[in-house]
């Protein structure tokens, strides 16, 4: 089962940098998630999602291949490419992979305008590495699926507040 996290920082690029710092722990495997959104309130008050992967542009490209491999076949390779595109493009635009698009713009709802969010689908993680890496990042946990223990945990980690288990003089020593 997964979990999902949401974290509020008062502006869209904190939340983008938190974001990447988390797809680097996955590229080291302390962690694997299903979806990374970052979220931005405008002064308008309309939310915009910035999501790791566009459904509408992969089903355009992956349309347009097969549109123009059928094509071949039929001896009109710009017709199959067109159909395939235009085809690929509405059926990624029906897709919603990962993080359901209007939770997350209702919950979103709730930031001030100006300020980013970054909503976390989290498959597995290694929680003790993972969160001594997101030590005091900033940023304040609106939503989460966790146990209250885990909860706690990231809320004092984000607001830089986690214990570290060594001991002053053995960091200092090489």
């Amino acid at each position: 089962m997964s979990d999902l996290v949401f974290i509020a920082f008062p502006s869209e690029q904190k939340a983008e940098e938190v974001r990447q710092k988390v797809l680097g722990l996955q590229r080291e495997y302390l962690i694997e998630l299903e979806d990374a959104v970052v979220v931005v309130k405008d002064e308008n008050g309309r939310v915009k999602l910035n999501q790791l992967l566009n459904p509408t542009a992969t089903g355009a490209v992956s349309g347009a291949l097969w549109g123009t491999l059928i094509g071949f076949i039929f001896l009109m390779p710009l017709v199959g490419t067109a159909l395939g595109a235009a085809s690929g493009a509405l059926g990624g635009k029906l897709t919603d992979y990962g993080i359901n698009d209007a939770f997350m713009k209702d919950a979103a709802s709730a930031l001030q305008p100006g300020m980013g969010g970054l909503f976390l689908l989290i498959r597995k993680m290694t929680a003790d590495k993972v969160l001594a890496d997101l030590e005091g990042i900033g940023g304040t946990v609106v939503r989460t699926s966790l146990d209250g223990k885990a909860e706690a945990a990231l809320r004092e980690a984000i607001a830089g507040q986690v214990a570290s288990g060594t001991d002053d003089k053995a960091a200092t020593q090489p």
